[in-house]
């Protein structure tokens, strides 16, 4: 199977398997995605929804979040990872986004990465899941479902590297599409220790898969890249 088959098949399957999929983030607005997103860094989407009908009744907009200060911010996101480096970035972030974007979230990822908390990652989930832009937002889930499917080669050993090889391949139309994919993908079936591989229907299309099944998944990862 050449790449471009495996890219093909892929989207076939998920089309019709996971036609609509979504973010799992919970938001009303794009504002509250950009702030869902920064909490999101290295902890689950179940723990940021958890925290975030609080953070938005008390911060509705970035006017309110940005006249607040990064001790009071702490308070409402003490139970997420890293929360005092993310209560000053989201501090950080309102506040640029009423000054210089007049309450707007930008829709480019140099514009987006001008703001605390905001890396190349966060800007294109923002880029993709709010203006629909062809962006690959590559978290340790599309890292490692790329490169145990085959969808991206081994040189592609850091997330940037991978980005680009798959936004070559996908149809810019399928790309905001097919980054739910692959988290989803990775998230419940493709497990980073014990992969479902029995329940996965895209097994035929998996580079790794036998090998898997002969040596088992440790064996299997050692010779893939990781940033996990």
């Amino acid at each position: 199977m050449t790449l471009k088959e495996r890219y093909k098949s892929l989207v076939e399957y998920f089309e019709a398997h996971m036609p609509n999929p979504e973010t799992e983030l919970n938001y009303s607005n794009p504002y509250e995605l950009l702030v869902a997103v920064i909490l999101s860094a290295q902890c689950t989407d179940k723990r940021v929804n958890i925290v975030t009908p609080e953070l938005f009744k008390r911060f509705p907009n970035a006017t309110s979040l940005s006249r607040s200060d990064s001790d009071e911010v702490f308070v409402y996101i003490k139970s997420i990872s890293y929360p005092n480096n993310k209560a000053k970035h989201l501090v950080g972030m309102a506040k640029i986004l009423v000054e210089e974007f007049n309450n707007v979230v930008p829709d480019t990822i140099d514009d987006l990465t001008k703001m605390p908390g905001v890396g190349r990652k966060t800007a294109n989930v923002i880029a993709s899941v709010i203006h629909n832009q062809p962006t690959m937002a590559v978290d340790t889930h599309v890292f490692r479902v790329s490169h145990r499917l085959g969808l991206v080669s081994l040189k592609a050993k850091n997330p940037l590297l991978v980005e680009k090889e798959l936004v070559k391949l996908f149809d810019e139309k399928i790309i905001p599409k097919a980054h739910h994919w692959l988290i989803l993908h990775g998230r419940y079936t493709c497990l980073a220790r014990s992969p479902k591989c029995s329940d996965c229907g895209i097994t035929n299309l998996c580079k790794s898969y036998e090998k898997i099944q002969k040596f088992g998944i440790a064996e299997v990862d050692k010779k893939l890249p990781s940033i996990s």
